[in-house]
């Protein structure tokens, strides 16, 4: 992925676009785990790849390429959750909801939706893309202790959840 990273980098649109076909599957379950509607993910995805594109030559260490893009993710999911609830708010429409089911797992993406959002990317950053505390800690801009505290915190809500749920079944 470094070679493909330096050549992206160095301007070669192939290997861009390899690259990006490689990140996009993180990139659609991140933006997921944030917004709800597949209009707005693919909206935030594709602003991610053409602010990427545009500054790659900014990245300083090649080695912290998924963490840098992750954050630019986030900070275009934070633009469009934004941007929607100027919509929102200057158009006075009513927010609807609306039930996704592509995941393989619909039980645990129906527990995901349940939590906060702070802890919901959180445990998605860590147990769904692997990245470790001390990575979450920069993309997120946070001291690594509160990643620790909400991914603890998260797991708790998600387990109490679970334990309710079996309950309702049996």
């Amino acid at each position: 992925m470094e070679i493909l990273i330096r050549k992206a980098k160095n301007g070669d649109p192939k290997a861009f676009e390899e690259l990006m076909r490689e990140q996009i599957q993180m990139m659609y379950k991140a933006a997921k785990s944030i917004l709800k509607a597949d209009e707005d993910v693919a909206d935030a995805v594709q602003d991610t790849i053409l602010c990427c594109w545009e500054k790659l030559g900014q990245l300083r260490e090649v080695r912290y390429f998924k963490t840098w893009l992750t954050r630019i993710l986030i900070n275009k999911c934070n633009d469009v959750i934004k941007h929607k609830k100027e919509f929102m708010l200057n158009n006075q429409l009513q927010n609807v909801a609306v039930i996704h089911r592509e995941y393989e797992n619909v039980e645990w993406n129906e527990m995901l939706k349940l939590l906060d959002e702070k802890y919901r990317l959180v445990i998605m950053l860590y147990y769904v893309e692997g990245f470790k505390t001390s990575e979450i800690s920069q993309i997120l801009d946070m001291p690594e202790a509160t990643v620790r505290t909400r991914l603890a915190r998260g797991r708790d809500k998600l387990a109490d959840m679970y334990e309710i749920r079996t309950e309702r079944r049996g």
